[in-house]
């Protein structure tokens, strides 16, 4: 075993620190819209490991970064680009309860992708070959490949561990493990401190700014640097619609991927009740209450309390709701059935449900083809046995606006809070503002959904979220 002095170790160091530098120079050159991205980290060598990034440092063993210099001097500046895209797509912020092993991968093909498509000769590496092959048969699974995709295709269909560490080998540029670490294990493996009041990860070097970083856990930290991260995403998407595609130079799974990461993502339960309207549930309201009065009366005047307890509490409950659902033959008649079952299971939890309501489900195409009232939670147990999609025609979305403005004509509704329309989104929309909340929501499995007009919510869920 060849022991490094202290003296050799600073010179390892300071030629792999050169190779980083190098790196991300060859890509400021070739990619002027990541400039942003590429300059936004701080240099840390490690001794053991090989790559990692928790988002503001590149922690670096330097014996790697010149094993790989040496083997070709491609490999580190396609590693760095690498890193830099698992934090513009922010994978390192991910849910943490996703299979760790199928994530991983999934970020390593994704951005690998990516890398290839950009089509630079100063990234170009054996590895490609290895990876196509696979990426090929990807692309004939899915339009675009976003880690989400990417993830539930290998969680669905690839089981055999073999495999999975033979894929890992053909995608491997950096090592995940401090995605999943929490502060202490960080400090406790690479010496990184985020004590209050510290410099966290503090270096002499290349863009290392000295400033200390406070907070109590890496989950407040990895929040702040999620953000900076969002912000940066959100300023190359901007950067490449207006000027990259005048290029002709951005690859389309990048600009996929930033819309996806970009997004804006919504909690359907919470959604919901926000539709939510004052009324009035069976339930003592202990808040006003005053039990004193209410014993001094039994004790003065036997059976009488001086003050009745309250027998009406308002609580915010969905009460008069439009559920519209777009049965053109664009939209699936399985995703419609989830969706209605995803919209029961919320408006029947204890918070949001009246025992009393009056909600209606229309179903239409280009006209009103079904239209069933229901005022209870046991006819809505059986409209969801027996349902049935009908029309499969075109899409208008107009005669369900007019048919529910002909039900508040007709003092059917008395507070009609909303209406949740379920479509692909492609139709004629009605030109004037209803006086009710309005969202249009449909599954997005591509990212490309039309606009929806501005007086209304554009709602985009996941297969997964229905």
């Amino acid at each position: 075993m060849l022991l490094v002095n202290e003296e050799q170790k600073k010179q390892l160091d300071k030629l792999a620190r050169d190779v980083l530098i190098l790196s991300r120079n060859t890509l400021l050159v070739n990619l002027r819209f990541l400039d942003s991205a590429l300059s936004q980290f701080e240099f840390y060598p490690i001794d053991d490991s090989t790559l990692l990034t928790d988002g503001k440092h590149i922690l670096y063993n330097p014996s790697h970064i010149l094993k790989n210099y040496k083997l070709a001097k491609e490999i580190p500046v396609r590693d760095y680009l690498h890193i830099v895209m698992h934090c513009v797509f922010r994978h390192i912020y991910m849910d943490p309860t996703l299979n760790r092993s199928y994530w991983d991968l999934a970020c390593d093909i994704a951005v690998e992708n990516i890398i290839t498509e950009l089509g630079l000769k100063a990234v170009e590496t054996l590895r490609e070959k290895n990876q196509q092959s696979f990426i090929d048969n990807l692309k004939k699974e899915m339009k675009f490949l976003t880690a989400e995709k990417i993830y539930a295709y290998l969680r669905d269909n690839v089981a055999d561990p073999v495999k999975m560490a033979q894929l890992r080998g053909y995608f491997y540029a950096d090592n995940h493990e401090i995605w999943y670490m929490t502060e202490d294990e960080i400090a406790a493996v690479f010496g990184l401190s985020y004590g209050s009041g510290s410099s966290y990860g503090k270096q002499d070097g290349d863009n290392a700014d000295g400033d200390g970083e406070e907070g109590n856990g890496k989950g407040a930290f990895s929040a702040e640097m999620s953000q900076i991260w969002s912000d940066i995403s959100e300023r190359m998407q901007v950067d490449i619609e207006t000027f990259g595609k005048q290029k002709g130079n951005i690859p389309s799974s990048m600009t996929q991927n930033l819309t996806a990461v970009n997004r804006e993502k919504y909690d359907y339960t919470s959604f919901l009740k926000k539709f939510a309207v004052m009324g009035e549930a069976m339930k003592i309201n202990d808040d006003e209450f005053d039990y004193i009065f209410y014993t001094y009366g039994l004790k003065m005047y036997e059976k009488m309390p001086l003050i009745e307890p309250l027998e009406y509490k308002d609580v915010k409950r969905i009460k008069e709701f439009v559920i519209a659902i777009d049965t053109s033959g664009s939209t699936s008649g399985e995703l419609v059935q989830k969706f209605v079952q995803k919209t029961y299971n919320v408006l029947k939890s204890t918070e949001s449900f009246f025992s009393k309501i009056n909600l209606h489900i229309i179903q239409c195409d280009a006209e009103i083809q079904e239209h069933v009232k229901i005022t209870n939670q046991e006819e809505f147990d059986n409209y969801l046995k027996t349902m049935q999609i009908h029309g499969l025609g075109g899409t208008d979305f107009r005669p369900v606006f007019e048919l529910t403005q002909k039900l508040i004509d007709e003092k059917e509704f008395t507070n009609l809070k909303g209406l949740i329309y379920f479509t692909d989104g492609y139709g004629t929309f009605p030109e004037k503002m209803p006086a009710y909340d309005t969202a249009f929501v449909f599954v997005d499995d591509e990212y490309n959904n039309p606009d929806v007009p501005p007086w209304a919510i554009k709602l985009v869920l996941q297969k997964d979220e229905i």
